[in-house]
């Protein structure tokens, strides 16, 4: 398949100005990228192809070169070509720069001086449904890596500094020139980093950091769900050679509750109740999640099933002062293993029985009756 016009891609005419080239390449990475479309195949491809296009045409000589030769500038090995080689990385730093707002390095790239950001870490946490409802004060252990005390993070011998790599003079990256384009890729000798340690901190081998377990205490707000997340900021890996930290998140799980099920700030109770309960009426305390009961009034002839509401009585709301409902739905317990006492009460009962006192069975079966004699006319 034979590639399309890279401004047919990027949307833009030929005379386009370099401002306006990067505004547009800007809203088409963003409406594209894989992570605003994931498990979208279409969008990984529609992607790909203006980064790529952007990448040969941000660049003056390159685009000069297609605006005269097309695609076949960049055939046959030709140097410097687009697509995701050696300059593609240029082309990712542009996207989450100017995209997502990410300096160099934020996300665990290279810093200046061969500063790398700390990795962020998980840790997940199980709470009880009382815990979310007032919240509490949690301690954690973690192992993780901290800045080493010895060499202040630089990896260097204590007394010793890191120096400039002399492959790429300090910046990291190797430029090779190839006719009228240039490569660039990153420095082998120092990864990248631009500086090399000669002399590595003996306690840390040279990495800036050890791993030790350090303990944290975590605020958990009241009215916290299930799957809450909770960052704090330069509390997860630290950086290597002096590079900030990490963050930490904390992935909270509340534990089933023995009475009670939630849906958002309101919570669901099923109580039992008698088939005299049901009948006659009356009054039944149920547990609240506050620790403390209420009395829930049940009256005449209540069915199974029915439901209860109980204002503000349900989780608060984060970050606010309201709070859901507590709902409270009976149902109906049928006697079991009767007495032959309680038997004989049961029937006498059934006989004194009228259409009024189960209005629902008898308007059913009266209808089965119906139908049945229409279908014997």
């Amino acid at each position: 398949m034979s590639k399309r016009d890279y401004y047919e891609v990027l949307e833009v005419s030929r005379a386009v100005t370099d401002g306006e080239l990067k505004s547009t390449y800007r809203k088409l990475a963003m409406k594209w990228h894989p992570d605003r479309n994931p498990g979208d195949a279409e969008a990984e491809i529609r992607f790909r192809e203006v980064s790529e296009a952007y990448e040969c045409l941000k660049d003056p000589q390159k685009r000069a070169a297609y605006d005269r030769f097309g695609h076949a500038a960049f055939e046959n090995g030709g140097a410097g070509g687009p697509g995701f080689g050696a300059d593609f990385a240029s082309t990712f730093s542009d996207i989450f720069d100017d995209l997502f707002g990410m300096a160099g390095g934020r996300r665990g790239g290279r810093g200046s001086g061969g500063r790398e950001r700390g990795a962020d870490l998980r840790y997940n946490m199980e709470i009880t449904l009382e815990e979310a409802y007032g919240g509490k004060d949690a301690t954690i252990k973690i192992p993780t890596s901290i800045t080493c005390e010895a060499c202040s993070g630089t990896g260097a011998k204590p007394g010793t500094q890191p120096k400039p790599c002399r492959a790429c003079g300090g910046s990291g990256r190797i430029r090779h020139a190839q006719g009228f384009f240039t490569l660039e890729r990153t420095c082998p000798t120092c990864q990248g980093r631009g500086q090399v340690i000669e002399d590595p901190c003996a306690a840390c081998a040279g990495a800036g950091r050890v791993t030790k377990e350090r303990t944290l205490k975590v605020a958990i707000p009241a009215g916290v769900e299930d799957g809450t997340r909770i960052r704090l900021g330069n509390e997860g890996e630290a950086g290597a050679r002096g590079g900030p930290p990490g963050d930490l998140y904390i992935f909270l799980s509340i534990l089933p509750h023995e009475f009670f099920q939630r849906d958002g700030a309101d919570l669901f109770c099923r109580v039992p109740i008698s088939m005299v309960q049901a009948a006659v009426g009356g009054g039944v305390e149920v547990p609240t999640i506050d620790g403390d009961k209420t009395k829930v009034k049940i009256p005449e002839g209540t069915q199974t099933g029915k439901r209860f509401r109980l204002t503000g009585k349900g989780m608060p709301v984060l970050r606010t002062r309201n709070f859901g409902d507590m709902y409270v739905q009976v149902v109906v317990e049928t006697p079991q293993k009767l007495t032959k006492r309680q038997r004989e009460l049961l029937m006498e009962f059934e006989k004194e029985c009228s259409g009024e006192t189960h209005p629902e069975a008898t308007g059913f079966f009266g209808k089965v009756k119906d139908f049945f004699a229409g279908e014997a006319e």
